[in-house]
């Protein structure tokens, strides 16, 4: 007969059985999960040590091509802008390298720099739209028309433009007093300043947009640069606006003006600064002495990395 010890002992048994089972369990489960772990661990390394090699080799190759394109640049663009001369406006926050590279390169197209507009920040200040408006119409030329409906920024750019740009070339790099009136108005006003000497007439402009898109009130501050650009490109043969990728992002000045009706008329490239992004610089400058604009670069709003066809050397409009 089977008495209560022998129950007793027997529960304990079991109870001992399944805690031991409990265990045994839990460890085998959790060695599974860890052994699972530490492959995934050792995937993801992996993943990361070839993405970091692909980066490396990426850009080796990208500095490779910045290197060969900065090496050949100058033989690409000799004599494509013989006999033209280019004027530089600088706008606030654009980067002094690129005005200065591009500046080097249409040198080596054969263009003459004038010099450089460096406007100013005060010009954009909400707080001076009256005092813009009103210095444009003291300082207007008599045989300079103006539509009715021109706003101050409008009449400044078209009065600026005729200081420092011309399609004549009876006029180009010839400095007059009435042009050299605007810019010693401009420049006591604060709003510009300039070096070498624009006052010349150039027959082409380049514009360096802002590296970063404008804070609050950007808006405006790029119609404002927008108008000068396409009053510029109304005074000569032909302005390009160009700037760093950045300025082709929502609030940059090339991107405002691509999704604008200067679009039609003025030429962007927002790779100004790479060497490959300057060399189109200059064909689209000598696509806009044959009377075509366009887009390039890799922003939206492009119609490739460069003019195609590209415009052959030594034919300058």
């Amino acid at each position: 007969m089977i008495d209560f010890r022998y129950h007793l002992v027997s529960i304990v048994a079991i109870f001992l059985a399944l805690a031991l089972g409990i265990v045994l369990g839990s460890t085998t489960l959790s060695g599974s999960v860890t052994d699972t772990l530490r492959r995934q661990a050792s995937a993801a390394a992996k993943s990361a040590n070839d993405a970091r090699q692909q980066q490396r080799q990426m850009q080796h190759q990208i500095d490779g091509e910045e290197r060969f394109a900065g090496g050949l640049a100058p033989q690409i663009v000799a004599d494509r802008l013989k006999g033209q001369s280019v004027v530089v406006i600088e706008t606030p926050g654009a980067s002094n390298d690129s005005i200065e590279q591009v500046s080097e390169l249409a040198k080596n197209a054969g263009a003459a720099v004038t010099g450089r507009v460096t406007v100013q920040k005060k010009f954009l200040d909400d707080d001076q739209v009256e005092s813009v408006d009103e210095l444009a119409a003291r300082l207007k030329p008599e045989d300079l028309d103006l539509p009715g409906t021109a706003g101050a920024y409008e009449k400044a750019g078209a009065v600026l433009a005729s200081a420092i740009v011309t399609r004549d070339a009876a006029k180009s790099g010839r400095e007059d007093a009435t042009g050299g009136a605007v810019l010693n108005g401009f420049r006591q006003a604060g709003y510009v300043t300039t070096s070498g000497k624009p006052g010349q007439h150039a027959t082409l402009a380049v514009v360096i947009a802002p590296s970063a898109p404008y804070g609050e009130g950007g808006e405006v501050d790029n119609k404002a640069l927008i108008s000068l650009a396409t009053a510029l490109d109304a005074a000569d043969r032909g302005t390009v606006v160009g700037g760093p990728f950045t300025a082709a992002q929502e609030g940059g000045l090339i991107k405002a003006l691509r999704d604008s009706d200067a679009e039609k008329s003025v030429s962007t490239g927002d790779m100004v600064d790479t060497a490959s992004g300057r060399v189109v610089t200059i064909l689209a400058l000598q696509n806009e002495l044959s009377g075509k604009s366009g887009h390039y670069g890799i922003g939206s709003g492009v119609g490739g990395y460069l003019p195609s066809p590209a415009p052959t050397a030594g034919k300058n409009g």
